[in-house]
């Protein structure tokens, strides 16, 4: 055979076989992430990688208990401009390992503790856990992701490209679910199907109810009342301080799941025994 023949055969295979693993790889980055999530397995605590900020940090999840009713619980959306709801998120969690027993039976209670970590380092220059007095710089300066993003203003609920905080503008991403922290709760949301969602804010002091095109679910309104009445913060059915659109919680509305807002009065303070009421009334309420 003549060896042009031999190279240019040679050449179609591979070109062939290279086409069959381009079309065999997954495509999206997402998807590469979520099908290599790191688990870590303890005698009560499961924690797990669901994702990645845009600075390469992890966003994980600590799971308590292990029945099929799931309650999940998000701090730090609003990366350090809220670190307290992030210090909250981590006081609920020690909380939980050295109180095995207040999870009920048949449920599951899973923290977030910080959804937006490149906001928290932004303020801490901590890499993972931190306290209070790593707090070093203006906290405003880290309300945004590392894009400059709102992350609440990022879910597919009335999504528009700027939105408001405070009645000014701000920017929401190039599209729903265009940053990588937002698409790490979308994908915990999609694939474990939680029960109810509380996110814990700063500074208002309540209890937001959530909604987007179709209204206020029930079961939000129950939610809502009974984490407030517990805690001692007053309720809101609806927040009309200024126009919000792509936030989280109304997107959790959208596909059918409770969601509340709970805003801590202060940037600085956990009101731990507080949030502890409004926590342990959520679970009594959703083991009945």
């Amino acid at each position: 055979m003549p060896r042009s023949l031999t190279y240019l055969i040679g050449a179609l295979i591979l070109l062939v076989l290279g086409t069959i693993l381009w079309f065999a790889l997954p495509k999206d980055e997402e998807v590469l992430v979520e099908e290599t999530l790191e688990v870590f397995e303890e005698p009560f605590v499961r924690s797990a990688v669901i994702g990645t900020s845009v600075e390469g940090r992890k966003i994980e999840t600590f799971s308590y208990g292990t029945g099929d009713i799931q309650l999940l619980f998000v701090g730090g959306i609003h990366g350090g401009y809220e670190w307290n709801s992030v210090l909250l998120a981590y006081e609920l969690m020690d909380y939980l390992e050295a109180n095995p027993a207040v999870v009920p039976d048949g449920m599951r209670v899973t923290v977030i503790p910080s959804l937006n970590p490149d906001g928290v380092y932004a303020v801490t220059g901590v890499e993972g856990r931190f306290t209070q007095g790593d707090i070093a710089a203006e906290t405003a300066h880290g309300r945004f992701n590392a894009n400059d993003v709102d992350l609440n203003r990022n879910f597919d609920c009335k999504w528009q490209p700027e939105s408001t905080w405070r009645s000014q503008p701000v920017s929401a991403g190039t599209a729903v679910f265009s940053e990588p922290e937002a698409r790490a709760l979308r994908f915990f949301v999609t694939t474990e199907h939680p029960d109810a969602v509380v996110f814990w804010h700063s500074q208002a002091n309540a209890v937001y109810a959530s909604e987007c095109e179709e209204g206020v679910l029930p079961r939000t309104l129950e939610l809502m009342n009974t984490y407030a009445q517990a805690a001692g913060y007053r309720s809101v059915p609806a927040f009309d301080a200024y126009p919000v659109t792509g936030d989280a919680e109304g997107w959790l509305a959208s596909i059918g799941i409770p969601a509340i807002t709970v805003e801590l009065a202060t940037h600085e303070d956990v009101e731990w025994e507080k949030n502890l009421r409004g926590v342990q009334a959520v679970l009594d309420a959703y083991a009945k």
